[in-house]
């Protein structure tokens, strides 16, 4: 196989975290499966990733750290992926690194490093103080939105580029006014649909559908008029919506309507194909013995794709399906007959591209 684009999304401490949002649906996976965190990443399983990533990768290649919290791997192991990367890239193509982190451990060091190496950073921070703390809490209960906050103070000091990931639960969607005005002035955001755990049982957290379709319209209107009034804020999925609408292909795998194999790296080097399905059955192969082509061509990378090709009868006739595509899979389980059912928050979307739509082609065209 020719060499081509790749992601990597490496798990550098597993599911190892300094906090315990109520939420997490990596704790729910590693509670699933018989490996419940894997050991923290060696700088040698670093260099062999890194060295064999590059060498397969052509015109660009990704690198995005997520966890657990992978900050906990150490400053240092980061300033090792820089040598690293310098190192292998003898075919000079574009790399590209980000990481997602709830903030708990930044401080100036982190921030200057990500500013000097042009690292692109998520911070989790579920809206205002209130709602953040009542399920975002570190390992002794407590909440941990001031210094998710004081996180992002630091970044804007060493102008580190990073956006706000929000995840939408039961509690946030109550107040969409309110979430997005608390956000806003951070300018770069995403929503994010809480997960229910695999055993689809609700929680206290759980998203109702309806009240999802509500939180949708609310902040559309906020997104659509502080556009209108020349003050954009780059919402993700609205900023995908209108690009679709241009006629440019969705950069969320959830929106093409069939998975892509990127590659998830766990700490031992265990290779997936889906962050959402770190399990055995899916697994690829281990980085320290296998080659990417190999993960690529596998067949249980094909058996991944395959399997979220099926479309759900009552997609085949929406009008709305070409800019959803059905939805991320994980939110289509769970399966029915081994196939994909149909996407939990569908009355919610539907809802929200009937009222949405006409602003959203005025957006375009303007």
């Amino acid at each position: 196989m020719k060499s081509m684009p790749i992601s990597v999304l490496i798990k550098p401490v597993s599911g190892l975290c300094n906090m315990r949002c109520e939420y997490c649906f990596y704790a729910d996976v590693s509670d699933l499966r018989q490996t419940k965190t894997y050991e923290r990443m060696s700088i040698e399983t670093l260099e062999t990733l890194v060295r064999k990533a590059l060498s397969f990768a052509d015109g660009f290649c990704n690198f995005s750290f997520q966890g657990g919290e992978p900050t906990l791997a150490g400053i240092e192991f980061f300033k090792d992926l820089i040598i690293f990367q310098k190192k292998y890239n003898i075919k000079n193509i574009k790399i590209n690194n980000a990481i997602q982190t709830n903030g708990y451990a930044i401080d100036e060091e982190w921030a200057e490093f990500f500013a000097r190496n042009n690292f692109l950073v998520g911070l989790s921070i579920d809206g205002d103080k209130e709602i953040h703390d009542s399920l975002r809490k570190d390992a002794k209960g407590r909440g941990t939105y001031s210094r998710a906050i004081k996180s992002a103070a630091i970044f804007d000091r060493y102008s580190v580029q990073y956006n706000i990931l929000c995840v939408v639960n039961n509690y946030t969607a109550r107040r969409p006014q309110k979430i997005y005005n608390a956000l806003k002035r951070f300018r770069y955001l995403q929503f994010i649909p809480c997960l229910d755990r695999f055993d689809g049982a609700k929680r206290g957290y759980s998203l109702d559908s309806g009240r999802y379709a509500v939180f949708l319209k609310t902040v559309f209107d906020c997104y659509y008029n502080d556009f209108m009034s020349g003050g954009y804020i780059s919402i993700r999925d609205f900023d995908e919506y209108i690009m679709m609408l241009a006629g440019k292909a969705p950069n969320s795998c959830a929106m093409k309507g069939f998975c892509t194999c990127y590659f998830v790296v766990e700490g031992d080097g265990s290779v997936f194909p889906c962050d959402f399905y770190v399990f055995e059955k899916y697994k690829l192969g281990n980085i320290n013995s296998g080659l990417f082509e190999d993960f690529i061509n596998s067949e249980s990378a094909g058996n991944f794709i395959e399997e979220s090709k099926s479309v759900h009868e009552k997609c085949m006739d929406c009008r709305w399906y070409d800019l959803c595509g059905g939805g991320c899979r994980r939110y289509r389980e769970p399966f029915v007959k081994n196939k994909p059912g149909l996407n939990i928050y569908c009355s919610s979307y539907k809802e929200f591209f009937e009222y949405a739509y006409s602003k959203m082609l005025h957006m375009f065209q303007v």
